[in-house]
């Protein structure tokens, strides 16, 4: 009698990081000072408009499901939103109110990829992508990308290294964990390039919002006829509600519906009651503030990394990580963010999470704590390489 875990398991990979958060965790109830700086959630709490929103309809007691789909009066404010920031206009029917973006990419490549067929990714990328269309039964082709296209696949990228299995190309910008974003013209030739092979196109919009330089682009300001996942948790500030939205094409709304209704019958109530009112004006403006600090956040590590003698070759312009090269420190990232946090008790992400292609010598830190805590982190970190290099 089997008993034992199903084969398709020894095929997901964990995330080194969570080690690294075990640890720290420890650590922290030995009483160290730990200050954190690997995992993605920023240090803002949920604006209070979003709670005052959830704990309104909670007192209600009417917390029923809702369509599988979401509720209609969220969708049409995400279609809004879309219209105020992009100036595009969707039809409500093609949005789906998720668990998470991890439900919208559920969603996304199981109403749209068979198993065996190809999906075409970046490395570095986040791994749990990957790992969703492994559960589906799905390959997933990492491509190596440089400083020289901003870590961003392109059409020649998409080109190259399609074959007769690949049916897909996911583009991520602002980007996990380089904070990379895509031109628009590299956008919209990567949209053409993948529609003309017969592909499906996902792009993964979640740090939307994040932008400090530049405005990011929509990959629906180019087709309607491509995969949009989205989140609340990022901008919003919402992680722990867990809700995300995604937009599909029109001929894939009654199979991304049958879907949602099998998988998880509804996105929490009180997190689809809180997000309406993640479009009001003075939630905005809240956290255009945040946007802000987390620009001042960038720039504040930015500097200081590169003082320390870390190489960043391209300046991230979004999210809120910054990706490096550790290779004048070390050829072990994941040793090097293991000794770092014992030695100082500061909590870093290794390479390793994100690929293959110059991981060893690649950590990610993450600006999603206070300027006067990354002060910290960087006086710790620089009586670190200095010790390494005794």
């Amino acid at each position: 009698m089997r008993k034992q875990p199903a084969e398709r398991n020894t095929h997901i990979s964990s995330f080194y990081v969570m080690e690294l958060l075990r640890r720290a965790k420890l650590l922290e109830a030995q009483g160290v000072d730990v200050i954190h700086m690997e995992i993605g959630e920023p240090d803002f709490p949920t604006p209070p408009t979003l709670v005052d929103a959830a704990l309104k309809h909670i007192q209600t007691g009417e917390v029923k499901y809702t369509p599988a789909a979401g509720l209609p009066e969220l969708r049409i404010k995400i279609a809004g939103f879309y219209q105020q920031r992009y100036g595009v206009t969707i039809d409500e029917h093609r949005i789906f109110v998720t668990p998470g973006a991890s439900g919208a990419f559920l969603l996304a490549l199981g109403v749209s990829l068979n198993p065996n067929e190809e999906l075409l990714m970046a490395d570095p990328c986040y791994p749990c992508n990957s790992n969703v269309a492994t559960l589906l039964g799905c390959k997933t082709k990492t491509i190596p990308v440089a400083a020289d296209t901003d870590y961003q696949l392109t059409a020649k990228h998409i080109k190259d290294h399609w074959t007769g299995a690949t049916q897909g190309v996911l583009i991520a910008s602002p980007s996990n964990p380089t904070g990379t974003l895509i031109s628009p013209e590299e956008l919209k030739q990567a949209i053409d390039t993948v529609d003309k092979l017969g592909g499906c196109f996902y792009s993964d919009e979640i740090y939307h919002g994040l932008v400090y330089d530049n405005q990011a682009t929509t990959a629906l300001e180019f087709s309607d006829e491509v995969f949009v996942i989205n989140s609340f948790s990022k901008y919003f500030g919402m992680t722990g509600w867990r809700i995300g939205w995604l937009i599909v094409p029109e001929a894939f709304i009654e199979a991304t519906e049958k879907l949602a209704q099998n998988i998880y019958i509804a996105t929490s109530t009180a997190s689809q009651y809180a997000a309406l009112a993640a479009f009001d004006e003075n939630t905005l403006t809240e956290l255009e503030n945040r946007r802000a600090e987390f620009a001042a956040r960038r720039d504040f590590l930015y500097d200081n990394l590169l003082r320390l003698g870390f190489e960043i070759p391209v300046k991230p312009a979004g999210a809120f990580y910054i990706y490096v090269n550790c290779k004048k420190f070390t050829d072990d990232s994941h040793q090097f963010a293991l000794d770092f946090l014992e030695a100082e008790g500061v909590a870093i992400t290794p390479g390793l999470d994100f690929g293959s292609h110059e991981a060893h010598h690649s950590l990610r830190f993450a600006y999603t704590t206070s300027i006067a805590k990354m002060t910290v982190a960087m006086q710790r970190l620089e009586r670190f390489i200095n010790r390494e290099s005794l």
